[in-house]
C-alpha cells in the first residue's frame, strides 16, 4: 500500500528539508495518472527512453512509499527500457551508472528551487532531467558499440548461446568458478560490490535459471556449484566485463 502519512526528505548532514512530496491523500490519484500517461505514451509511440525518464521522474516526485522510492523508480525505468528493446542484455543498469555520479543524479532531479511539491515542483521544467537521463542512456549504448567493434576487430570467436545470454553480473560470477569449484554468498557480494541480501537474490535467480545448483543447502553454510551445462565452458570463457561497464 502507498504511504498513509506525509514523507519528508531531509539533508543527511544539515537536517534541512530537501523535498516535501505531495500529501498522502493525493498519492493514489497521482499514481493512477502516471500509469495512464505511460500507457498512452506507449500507444502513441513516444520514444521509449523519454517514457522511462519521465516515469522515473514522476515516481520519485510522487514518492508513494516511505522508503525505497529511488530504487523502485530506477527498476521501473529499467523495465520500461528493456521492454522497449533498450535492454542491451543487462549492460544497462540505472542503479550502477547513477551510483557513479550521485551528485549529478540528484541535481538533475531537483528541477525546481522550491522544496514543496505544490509550490512549482509539479509543473517544473524537466529539460535538465531529460538531458541527464538521455545522456546516461546514450553513453551506455556507445560503450556497447565500442566493445562490439573491438571484439570484431580482434576476431573474437562467437560464443555458445548459453554464454551470450548471460548478463555482465552473471559472467563475472561465472568467472569465479575458474578458480574454485564452489562459491558462497560472500564471494558473489565481494565480486559484484553488492550487499549479501542482494547477492542472495541473484543467486536464487541463477539457480532457477539453471546457471548453478545449491551444493550445501544449510542456510548458514550454503554454497553453490556450477551446473554441468555451464561447467563445460569454463575453459573457453572469454574476458569477463568489469562490473559497472
Amino acid at each position: 500500500p502507498y504511504r498513509d502519512g506525509q514523507n519528508v526528505i531531509r539533508d543527511s548532514v544539515t537536517g534541512a528539508i530537501v523535498y516535501l512530496p505531495p500529501e498522502a491523500k493525493d498519492v493514489p490519484t497521482l499514481m493512477a495518472t502516471m500509469v495512464r500517461w505511460a500507457q498512452q505514451a506507449e500507444r502513441e509511440e513516444l520514444p521509449v527512453p523519454l517514457i522511462a525518464a519521465l516515469v522515473h521522474y514522476q515516481f520519485v516526485t510522487i514518492h508513494p512509499y516511505y522508503d525505497g522510492n529511488g530504487r523502485t523508480a530506477r527498476l521501473l525505468a529499467t523495465f520500461i527500457l528493456h521492454r522497449g528493446g533498450y535492454g542491451l542484455n543487462g549492460f544497462f543498469s540505472l542503479e550502477e551508472h547513477h551510483s557513479q555520479d550521485l551528485e549529478g543524479y540528484y541535481r538533475a532531479l531537483a528541477t525546481h528551487p522550491h522544496h514543496n511539491y505544490y509550490e512549482g515542483r509539479e509543473e517544473a521544467d524537466l529539460t535538465p532531467w531529460l538531458e541527464y537521463f538521455i545522456k546516461i542512456t546514450a553513453g551506455v549504448f556507445r560503450m556497447a558499440k565500442d566493445e562490439a567493434l573491438a571484439s570484431a576487430r580482434a576476431g573474437v570467436p562467437a560464443e555458445p548461446e548459453e554464454l551470450r545470454s548471460l548478463d555482465p553480473r552473471a559472467r563475472t560470477v561465472l568467472a569465479l568458478f575458474t578458480k574454485k569449484e564452489k562459491i558462497k554468498t560472500s564471494d558473489v557480494a565481494e565480486a559484484l560490490g553488492l550487499s549479501d541480501r542482494m547477492a542472495r537474490v541473484l543467486l536464487k535467480r541463477w539457480v532457477e535459471e539453471g546457471l548453478m545448483m545449491v551444493k550445501d543447502p544449510s542456510k548458514r553454510g550454503r554454497s553453490y556449484e556450477l551446473s554441468a551445462i555451464y561447467r563445460q565452458y569454463i575453459g573457453s570463457l572469454s574476458a569477463t566485463p568489469e562490473d559497472g561497464d
